[in-house]
């Protein structure tokens, strides 16, 4: 009999009665002090030279935005060092100067010179800005005393996080015996915002200050939320008469190869393609691609499975990760709890568009694309996001067309509702489709409610016997200053067959839930910054039976310290339920019979405080696996160098004996990154992988001769590591130019 989740039904509703009152309890502070941050910016009476001085008469006449308050360590009090923020403008132009204070600049930690730097690694100023002031969406840039830059676009607060969108701005830095300069400048064609005659935006800057591992806010945030947090943002006013402009990119590249292969004939070529970025209106962007390559794209960093299902990569290529967010359905927040691996089920459950199915193989291995387009962005309330990629024929693929379509509105305060379109046509009689409707609720700043539902259309031919088509989800997650909780059910049809997803199982109904309280010790806190112990449930079953495929449950309890280390402990009650024979192993043909397994898995982790020249990490878990037994090592150390050089090694080992044999594997992965300065990058991956029995190369060097252009030198390697044989190796030099009219 299928068990109905009484206690997280009972939880939900409990929390829905008290969740405003803890909610509010919590905001008051920062919704009053909200209202009192305004700052109004200045229109420059001269030009302004991004040199990192500051030195302009202007930037004495506008106000300055200090009093930062920390959200951490110690919320509410006032920042240990302050900072000085001023706002300029011109007709082309937004302006922002700053002042770090530090009396000791010696210690000011730079942990990276390069695009999209680790910025919980080292100290750093960020903003962000709420154009349309609609406490929803916003553009992220962030710097560190060196120059680095990183910029990200942010939706529905945080929950898409867009790092891979490139902004046209720039910024100059200085370091003194007080403290450290910044003077950013942002072209307002970057931007998209309402044509009004006068603008008020939302704002709010961060600092981090990484030796006291503390961060502090203008306008502050209880320690729960992040800059993207922008219906807690601080008010912007007095741009008058400023205009987003048209922003029309063409990026065209030409790139020559050379490589060879063990299996086929590769030889040498030449390429060339064109990427166009058109700013229709002030929320909407129109791409096009022509001859796409993604041959600059690191490599994925390998994994071994030693479950039953697939695994899952991330999405890498930039074409696809800008603007992404509005393609992503029925999933909610991502919610990971401590370090041990509780992570809520629905970010990978059903996951309805997965643009890696698009000029990609399952192995990995690149399909080429002749061209497509997408127009993305809002238009009042409204999300839009329209994809159509050609995907050409291939040796061992046709020619497919793909296409999606994204419609989401906003609703209540900060809430929306949704619908998408998939459909992926091959050349001849094949062809796949999949409709969905999403709701995303937000209530008290402190409760999320989501559903979804969706339908898969293929010939019958496609898709083998009999059952449903259709998925559904729902969950809830809450989070306070004490209490973080989430709770998700999933249904999955025999015959949902998403081929323009990644949908691990199906046939199957899951309830994930997960429950934690965060401690703060007064009388600890010089050392020990939070302790949060946690118990997670899941549970999946077959849906045509109701017999259990498999269980687990964590019981964990994670530390943080005051430097940024920490670790977890914590045991794993694992039951799985085997229908079929698993090939757990197919290169040594090691297979678990069917049966019900009932295992307890125990891990330790720890890790020092990653922003220190020289940091470790490690984990350990032991205890039986299926019908045998399982030790799982994993140990890794960094080292940072002056900004610089960013150097990381790290080793897995799972040692396996099982009744049908015993086996160990090994994963050993060597990263290293060299800043040559904030425009100059040498990168270097190397692994080995004994399942695979395999060594990969992927080298990169890559120089920014222009703004958001680039030249791209790329080698590329595999060896057969028994045998030390070439596998295949490739060389790829590539150059873009990015012009902006």
């Amino acid at each position: 009999m299928r068990t109905v989740p009484i206690v997280p039904v009972a939880l939900l509703v409990l929390f829905c009665v008290i969740g405003p009152i803890a909610a509010q309890a919590g905001q008051n502070d920062s919704r009053t002090v909200r209202a009192e941050r305004r700052l109004p910016a200045v229109r420059a009476s001269a030009p302004i030279k991004i040199d990192g001085a500051l030195d302009e008469a202007d930037w004495d006449r506008a106000p300055v935005a200090r009093g930062f308050i920390q959200s951490d360590p110690h919320e509410g009090e006032p920042a240990t060092h302050d900072t000085d923020v001023r706002v300029l403008y011109d007709a082309n132009n937004i302006y922002v100067g700053v002042f770090a204070h530090d009396p000791d600049p010696r210690l000011i930690l730079t942990s990276e010179l390069s695009k999209d730097f680790n910025r919980e690694s080292g100290d750093d100023f960020e903003i962000v800005l709420d154009t349309f002031h609609d406490e929803r969406n916003g553009y992220v840039f962030a710097t560190n005393a060196h120059g680095a830059k990183w910029d990200a676009q942010m939706i529905n607060e945080g929950l898409e996080v867009n790092e891979n969108w490139d902004a046209l701005w720039d910024v100059a830095t200085r370091i003194t015996d007080t403290g450290w300069y910044a003077e950013i400048v942002i072209p307002f064609r970057t931007l998209r915002f309402r044509g009004s005659d006068e603008q008020t935006w939302g704002i709010n800057f961060q600092r981090r200050i990484r030796r006291l591992n503390e961060d502090s806010f203008w306008t502050p945030l209880p320690r729960i939320y992040d800059l993207d947090r922008v219906s807690l943002a601080g008010t912007l006013e007095g741009l008058q008469g400023v205009r987003p402009g048209n922003d029309l990119r063409v990026k065209p590249y030409v790139l020559g190869s050379a490589g060879t292969s063990s299996r086929v004939d590769v030889g040498t070529d030449a390429q060339a393609g064109l990427d166009v970025k058109y700013g229709v209106t002030s929320g909407l962007t129109w791409d096009f691609t022509v001859n796409t390559d993604f041959s600059q794209v690191e490599a994925d960093e390998q994994q071994v499975n030693l479950t039953r299902f697939s695994l899952f990569f991330p999405e890498k290529r930039d074409f696809f990760l800008e603007n992404s967010g509005i393609f992503q359905f029925g999933q909610g927040r991502g919610v990971v709890f401590g370090g041990g691996g509780l992570t809520s089920g629905r970010q990978t459950d059903a996951i309805l568009f997965f643009s890696r199915r698009i000029g990609l193989s399952d192995g990995g291995e690149s399909i080429p694309i002749g061209g497509g387009t997408r127009l993305t962005g809002r238009f009042g309330n409204y999300s839009i996001g329209v994809l159509n990629l050609q995907q050409r024929e291939g040796t061992t693929t046709s020619g497919t067309n793909f296409t999606a379509l994204r419609l989401r509105r906003n609703v209540l305060a900060n809430s929306d509702v949704g619908v998408i379109l998939l459909n992926k046509n091959e050349n001849g009689p094949l062809f796949n489709r999949a409709v969905g409707a999403d709701a995303n609720f937000r209530f008290f700043n402190s409760l999320d409610v989501n559903a979804s539902a969706a339908r898969t259309m293929s010939p019958t031919s496609a898709v083998a016997g009999s059952g449903s088509e259709s998925m559904g989800n729902a969950s809830f997650h809450y989070r306070d200053r004490r209490w973080e909780l989430q709770s998700t059910y999933v249904r999955i049809g025999d015959r949902f067959n998403d081929e323009m997803g990644f949908v691990p199982r199906t046939g199957i109904w899951k309830f994930d839930s997960t429950y934690g309280a965060r401690f703060r010790p007064p009388r600890l806190s010089k050392w020990l910054r939070e302790i949060f112990p946690h118990l997670g449930v899941t549970n999946v079953s077959w849906l045509n039976t109701g017999e259990l495929q498999s269980r687990l449950i964590g019981i964990h309890t994670s530390i943080n310290l005051q430097d940024g280390s920490g670790g977890e402990l914590g045991v794993d009650p694992t039951s799985e339920n085997l229908i079929i024979p698993f090939r757990i192993n197919r290169r040594r043909g090691i297979t678990i019979p069917i049966g019900r397994y009932d295992f307890n898995d125990w891990h330790a982790t720890w890790r020092t405080n990653a922003s220190a020249p020289f940091s470790v990490n490690g984990r350990v878990d032991v205890g039986d696996f299926y019908d045998g037994h399982k030790q799982s090592y994993a140990g890794g150390a960094a080292l940072r160098l002056a900004g610089r050089l960013n150097a990381s090694i790290t080793e897995s080992r799972n040692q396996i004996q099982l009744g049908e044999g015993s086996y160990t594997t090994d994963l050993i992965s060597a990263r290293i990154e060299y800043g040559f300065s904030t425009i100059a990058f040498a990168n270097a991956l190397i692994q080995y992988n004994t399942d695979a029995q395999e060594w990969t190369s992927n080298l990169r060097f890559n120089i920014i001769h222009h703004r958001l252009s680039d030249f791209f030198l790329v080698f590329n390697e595999r060896r057969d590591s028994t045998t030390g044989g070439l596998l295949d190796r490739a060389l790829v030099a590539k150059v873009t130019q990015m012009v902006a009219f």
